[in-house]
């Protein structure tokens, strides 16, 4: 068995060391006042108006050749879907809104690809790590 020998000859040395770092860290946090909790909503909210959906030129190109119009509900699910996926960390999604398929790529907030699910072989979705329906 080796032992160590510290720097530390008793435990009043200890507390003084550990003690002082913790309290300057409560220091600092104190002095920007601002909580954990509000730094917590402050970011969910700017990801949340941040995150818009985007759609990549071949998922547009799609729903152009397929006639697919989404109304704002529509949009408004596949954001919610989009964002319950990246809650569970889902990096590739299947989202299925009404009777439309999405691929998206959730860190990216990008559709890849838009189909009618009538459309699809056999239906049938690879390279996704998950499934939303909404």
């Amino acid at each position: 068995m080796k032992i160590q020998n510290n720097q530390f000859l008793s435990i009043e040395q200890l507390q003084a060391k550990y003690f002082t770092q913790a309290e300057q860290s409560r220091k600092i946090a104190g002095e920007s006042g601002v909580s954990f909790s509000d730094l917590l909503n402050k970011t969910a909210k700017a990801a949340e108006s941040a995150g818009e959906v985007k759609f990549s030129k071949h998922a547009a190109n799609r729903l152009a050749e397929r006639n697919i119009e989404l109304t704002d509900n529509q949009k408004e699910r596949l954001q919610e879907g989009t964002m319950k996926a990246g809650l569970k960390g889902i990096h590739e999604s299947l989202v299925l809104v009404d009777q439309l398929a999405f691929i998206v790529n959730v860190p990216n907030n990008t559709v890849v690809t838009a189909m009618k699910q009538t459309e699809t072989d056999e239906n049938v979705f690879t390279n996704i790590d998950g499934a939303v329906i909404m």
